[in-house]
């Protein structure tokens, strides 16, 4: 305030030698404020370097096995655990088909409709059944008043009452196999046993049928596991075991990485490309990946050999170097030069710049090194 008073006072002088004069003494005061105090300044900086930790997130080097990594082909299948094959249970006539290839349908959703001589035939039978049934009671109605009368043997009343079991049992009969086939009078109803993608389709309008077909309609499969089936040659059979973990990338999908578990090994090797089978389940509830997708699998395996490890995404590329943002025993971050050994999956080995126990910023690293002035 006094300076701009001085100035606002002499710039209505017009002496330039007065005008200079003043002008030195500005800047002379406006120096001795800045300086006045450099143990203040330099607390400040400090504080300012620790300040710049408040958003950042802390991971510690550690001394750890050096993963390696195998790298096979493979493709999506089928979970065939959870594939169905809608076969028909008599022969007809299909007179209409209400899905196509592709399709997701729903538990008792209808497939086709088939007309059939078999359900006319099962519907005859019914009505014979409880014709004879009908007969069966009233002999034995009979039976049974004239031996109370004793008008007949207890072997004519014993085999009625066998007439009657049979009849009853073959009512019993019929109308079992009507539930299990369904539909009503000569028509068949094809319905879908379980929820799921129509993958196979082998019905057709107008397509004749014989009741011993051994060909399925069609195959149902739920698409929210798949299996993905990767090959692994001879000579790297010892390093694959079931639990080890498994990265599965797509072509269709090249941004996306699917995890997941090598949870069963074929122990059948092909004859012609001599190699092994690796499965891997994976969860597909948005049904993203798709049977006979190609895949590639990125398998991590344990070596011998240790060294420091870190997040890969801590480092900052600078300059044609690797840096990382540490924090030091005052808890003040600092730049530090790395060199790397290799980089598998998450994990970066160093050959050298930090030592077992060393604190590292993996995440905002960037923006505090940006501020450091690096």
């Amino acid at each position: 305030m006094q300076t701009n008073h001085l100035l606002k006072t002499l710039k209505l002088s017009t002496h330039p030698a007065l005008y200079l004069t003043a002008f030195l003494l500005t800047i002379g005061l406006a120096g001795c404020q800045s300086s006045a105090n450099p143990e203040d300044n330099a607390d400040e900086a400090t504080t300012q370097k620790v300040n710049l930790l408040a958003t950042a997130k802390l991971d510690t080097a550690r001394l750890m096995p050096v993963n390696n990594e195998l790298n096979l082909t493979g493709k999506i299948t089928f979970n065939q655990d959870k594939v169905v094959k809608v076969f028909p249970l008599v022969g007809g006539h299909i007179e209409e088909v209400k899905t196509d290839l592709g399709d997701y349908v729903k538990r008792g959703q209808v497939l086709a409709i088939i007309r059939s001589g078999d359900m006319a035939d099962l519907a005859q039978q019914a009505i014979s059944a409880k014709g004879q049934l009908a007969v069966a009671r009233k002999n034995l109605q009979v039976t049974e008043d004239m031996s109370k009368a004793g008008l007949t043997a207890q072997k004519d009343l014993i085999a009625a009452r066998e007439q009657m079991q049979a009849a009853q049992g073959e009512v019993n009969r019929v109308a079992e196999r009507k539930s299990i086939l369904g539909g009503s009078g000569s028509i068949y109803v094809v319905k879908a046993p379980v929820d799921g993608f129509v993958v196979e389709k082998n019905a057709a309008q107008g397509m004749e049928l014989r009741s011993d077909d051994p060909e399925n309609l069609f195959t149902i499969s739920n698409l929210d596991q798949v299996w993905v089936l990767a090959n692994v040659y001879e000579s790297d059979l010892a390093n694959v075991k079931e639990g080890f973990n498994a990265t599965i990338t797509t072509l269709s999908y090249p941004d996306r990485v699917f995890k997941g578990k090598i949870d069963k090994i074929f122990s059948v090797l092909d004859p012609e490309s001599k190699t092994m089978k690796v499965r891997v389940t994976l969860l597909n509830a948005d049904f993203t990946l798709k049977p006979e997708m190609f895949a590639n699998v990125r398998v991590e395996y344990a070596g011998h050999e240790q060294r420091v490890g870190i997040p890969a995404k801590a480092i900052v590329f600078d300059k044609s170097r690797n840096f990382v943002v540490a924090v030091n025993s005052r808890n003040q971050p600092v730049v530090r030069e790395i060199d790397i050994f290799k980089t598998i999956g998450d994990i970066t080995y160093l050959n050298s710049g930090l030592k077992p126990g060393d604190r590292v910023v993996k995440q905002n690293q960037l923006l505090i090194y940006n501020a450091l002035g690096n």
